[in-house]
């Protein structure tokens, strides 16, 4: 057969003739909006206002020189030992990431088959449903109730039920910014012969976390990040804290190299900085209060939030209200899922950021006259 042969029997739709029907079939999940020019106000990807600690940034300086030739240490130990040394256990408890988001990814490679079920509540993180789908597996959403409580018992059931393989529960969830209690996240655990993966990517604002039960139900699995509570979105870090024989197989399938030199230093760095981000956490915690009374008095519907964005419904169409603070200059978080009205995910900014927020959105309110999703 010549070349041009070759060239012939190709498929004129190369995605439909070599991508695999499931990736085919899925949207795929859709990142908050990132404008490459700074004339925003940017509250809708849940970034931290303030900058990262100035220790890490002075770890990740010292560390660009020549050795920038070698590859990094493939386990991040740097990163482990201070996670561990955070959490009191020890660094075979703490597998290091490339964001939380790499180490979902691990997680469903690891426990989940072409098939298999993985089951979650919702409304949550969107990614819980494109990492099964990329697996091949069948994503089951359990609703959350009204008060954005959860039925355990039906969680549990259900899950029996599907033949779930894996169990993901953001907490401090999102969009509600709602948080179960410890005990009732180990009472979900005790139903379940699944491992559960507490997505703890919020915790830094919450009132309490979920840690000290990886030591007790070795189900149950902790993940966090540097994107939120530690202004280090930018880095791409995370890890998670497990059962040792966990953790061993979950680094079998995580990628060589799956953290850089910088990100692992500067990481470790502010993660010793507990100074720093108890600043900064008290600065959010006190604008997210203000900013919840003002949307309240603006007639919206808003849970009391553990994270550092808050929910808003009940107001004015919430896609008018997202396209007017966009011509404003004001970018927030348009979510929409089925069964639910559309809603608003409003990070929690500087005071000057929500100030001006709260501006815009008072006029655009009183023009809409009140008017409900």
């Amino acid at each position: 057969m010549t070349r041009q042969s070759h060239i012939d029997s190709l498929p004129t739709d190369p995605a439909s003739g070599w991508v695999l029907a499931h990736v085919l079939r899925m949207d795929g999940y859709v990142p908050g909006e990132q404008p490459r020019d700074g004339r925003y106000v940017k509250l809708n990807t849940n970034e931290n206002p303030y900058p990262p600690s100035p220790r890490a940034l002075e770890a990740m300086r010292a560390a660009i020189d020549e050795r920038l030739r070698l590859y990094p240490d493939p386990l991040a130990t740097p990163l482990r030992e201070a996670a561990a040394e955070r959490h009191g256990v020890g660094p075979e408890w703490v597998l290091a990431g490339n964001g939380s988001d790499d180490l979902l990814t691990i997680l469903v490679r690891t426990f989940a088959a072409a098939g298999d079920a993985i089951i979650y509540p919702m409304p949550s993180y969107i990614l819980y449903r494109t990492l099964a789908e990329i697996q091949g597996a069948r994503p089951v959403e359990v609703p959350y109730q009204s008060d954005w409580s959860l039925d355990a018992a039906r969680f549990a059931t259900e899950a029996a039920a599907t033949g779930a393989r894996l169990a993901f529960l953001a907490n401090p969830n999102s969009p509600s910014g709602t948080a179960l209690k410890p005990d009732a996240v180990a009472d979900l655990a005790r139903r379940l012969d699944i491992p559960l993966v507490v997505d703890e990517a919020y915790a830094d604002f919450a009132e309490a976390d979920c840690m000290a039960l990886v030591a007790e139900l070795p189900n149950v699995l902790v993940t966090r990040s540097f994107s939120k509570g530690y202004g280090l979105a930018g880095l791409r870090v995370g890890y998670l804290v497990a059962h040792p024989d966990l953790v061993a197989n979950l680094t079998k399938v995580k990628d060589s190299y799956n953290l850089d030199r910088l990100a692992t230093v500067g990481a470790a760095a502010a993660l010793a900085d507990t100074a720093y981000r108890e600043q900064t956490r008290a600065r959010i915690v006190a604008t997210r209060a203000r900013l919840t009374a003002a949307l309240r008095r603006l007639g919206y519907q808003v849970p009391d939030s553990q994270a550092n964005f808050v929910w808003c419904t009940g107001g004015p169409p919430a896609t008018a209200v997202y396209e007017a603070l966009k011509a404003r200059g004001i970018l927030v978080r348009l979510m929409r899922y089925a069964g639910h009205p559309p809603g608003l995910r409003i990070s929690v900014g500087t005071d000057a950021e929500i100030d001006t927020l709260l501006a815009a959105l008072g006029e655009i309110v009183a023009v809409a006259g009140g008017s409900t999703s």
